[in-house]
């Protein structure tokens, strides 16, 4: 992804039991080791309905704002480096049921406050 530009970020989500319900998919986004960014952020959520075995596409756009962070002078830029995203039920931790995935930022972008 080049500084500046949105990233869209799709996943399925599958109702793998006998009875419909309600999800919750959350993005998360980890900033790797980007000084004075947190290690991840919730970067939106999409709660919808499932039938016994249905799968759902749910899709989000990061614009560049949801990208940047605020460095220690206080400016908001989106940084090169390496990122990753994840989908799931709930914080990407050890075991969590979700999917993740690296990208890439080239270049940097001041943004303004």
């Amino acid at each position: 992804v080049k500084a500046g530009q949105p990233l869209t970020v799709e996943a399925d989500v599958k109702n793998t039991s006998s009875i419909a319900g309600d999800e919750v998919a959350e993005l998360y986004l980890e900033y790797g080791q980007k000084p004075g960014a947190p290690i991840r952020a919730l970067k939106g959520f999409k709660r919808f309905h499932l039938a016994p075995g249905q799968t759902r596409r749910v899709s989000f756009t990061l614009d560049p704002r949801e990208l940047s962070v605020v460095t220690e002078k206080g400016e908001r830029m989106v940084l090169p480096g390496n990122y990753t995203v994840f989908v799931g039920g709930s914080q990407p931790t050890k075991g969590a049921p979700g999917v993740g995935a690296r990208f890439q930022i080239s270049g940097q972008q001041k943004l303004p406050q």
